[in-house]
Order: C-alpha cells, then structure tokens, then sequence
C-alpha cells in the first residue's frame, strides 16, 4: 500500500516538476531587489579572518619563518625531502580552517 502511495505521489511530482512558468525575468529582479545580509557578513567574515590572520603574521615573524623555510627548502631541495616547521604549518592551517569554516557555515543558511 505504501510503494502504491509513493508511486503515484513520484508520478505525480515528477510530471509537475516539467512544467516551466513563464514569469518574463521578474524572479530575477525580486532577487536582486532583496537585501544581502548573506553577503555583507561574508564579507565582513572573510575580512575579519584576513585581519586576525595578519596580526598573527606580524607577531609570530611570519616573514622570518617564510625566509628560513625558502632557504632550507632551496639548500635541501636535491639532498632530501621537503622538510618544514610544523608551528608555520599549524599557522597557515588554523588561517585556512578560520575562513573555511566560515565561509562554509555561511553557506548553510
């Protein structure tokens, strides 16, 4: 009885999901009309991770990690692997996951 209803009821959704109304552009225009509280936020996220994310640069020395690891990385490049720093890995990782989450938790409402 119950695959009987779900059926009927797929058949019934699926021949109203082929219909197209024809509304001349107008739900385009009621969407651009609408305030973009969304975006203002992201924006202000992505701008607030940039800040925090820079502020970090500076008070760890970030230039100085970044000078040290290109040099051990040119000097090291054909007698071993790669090697790094794991505190400038776990910066650039906390940097990334900061604005990823964001971005992604914005995206869900």
């Amino acid at each position: 009885m119950t695959e009987d209803n779900d059926l009927l009821l797929q058949q019934f959704f699926s021949n109203a999901a082929q219909q197209q109304i024809e509304d001349n552009g107008f739900t385009e225009r009621v969407m651009q009309r609408l305030p973009s509280r969304i975006n203002w936020f992201s924006r202000l996220w992505t701008m607030f991770c940039i800040v925090v994310f820079a502020v970090l640069f500076v008070v760890f020395h970030g230039w100085e990690l970044l000078a040290v690891q290109l040099e051990v990385l040119l000097r090291t490049w054909t007698i071993e692997s790669v090697s790094f720093n794991p505190l400038m890995l776990a910066i650039v990782l906390f940097g990334l996951l900061f604005v990823g989450v964001g971005e992604v938790a914005l995206k869900m409402k």
